[in-house]
């Protein structure tokens, strides 16, 4: 049957010569794999048909889909949004990379998530339009927000008292664990502005310098290891670190 939906472009492996195979979070479906063939070819009409299909894209499709086969077909693609400089800025391009491969290590089962979907599609589209700080901090943000739809958010229960962040158990405490796996003041602090930023266009208020946003990154990352089964490391977090030092 042929159903239209969205779709964010994860990751795309070429195949033969003219096509790809694309996982695509989909806002009807979840995750994906879709055929897609002859966009490797060069055509008048639409000269960077496999543009389309870089990681951070977000599609109008027209798919085939059967629950019984694990590589679909898509019969009509379109941009849903036109980026206006995600694939032109380096840093940008980095955290966009970043982003997508955070999502491909949490999705674990291809059923649909319509508020995880809204939230990827605002995510990228904020990305797109931030400047300086709020693109610098954006790892970060997105990291914090994203773990709510995986069910293991950090509690947002720092306090003068409480201001110890447990990063294996995800909490404030008073004191020290007794593992080595957790953020004193005043990263703790940092972590607990983070976690109540709101709003992307927020970000830019925050100030912290590069050495604390790797810091943070490395425990939040940190964090999703011991909270995401399987979650590894992530070959695009060496190139996040790269662009902190610039």
């Amino acid at each position: 049957m042929l159903h239209k939906t969205k779709g964010l472009v994860l990751r795309s492996v070429k195949y033969g010569d003219t096509s790809l195979i694309v996982s695509i979070y989909t806002e009807l479906f979840g995750l994906q794999s879709y055929m897609v063939n002859g966009v490797r070819t060069f055509s008048s009409k639409q000269p960077y048909r496999a543009n389309m299909f870089q990681p951070s894209s977000l599609l109008d499709m027209v798919v085939y889909h059967n629950d019984r086969s694990t590589l679909q077909r898509i019969k009509e693609f379109k941009w849903a949004v036109v980026y206006e400089d995600i694939y032109q800025n380096i840093h940008k391009n980095t955290v966009a990379l970043f982003m997508s491969e955070v999502i491909q290590k949490c999705l674990t089962q291809p059923e649909a998530n319509p508020d995880l979907f809204n939230f990827l599609e605002d995510a990228f589209i904020h990305l797109d339009r931030s400047k300086g700080m709020v693109t610098a901090n954006f790892p970060l943000f997105f990291l914090t927000h994203l773990a709510h739809f995986f069910g293991f958010r950090l509690n947002d229960n720092y306090s003068e008292s409480e201001y110890i962040l447990d990063l294996q158990e995800g909490v404030f405490l008073p004191n020290h664990p007794a593992h080595p796996f957790f953020l004193d003041m005043p990263m703790s602090t940092c972590a607990a502005e983070l976690l109540r930023t709101i709003h992307p266009d927020s970000l830019g208020e925050l100030s912290l310098n590069r050495e604390q946003r790797k810091v943070l990154l490395d425990a939040f990352v940190s964090y999703y290891t011991f909270h995401q089964s399987g979650f590894g490391s992530l070959r695009s977090l060496p190139v996040l670190h790269s662009l902190y030092e610039i």
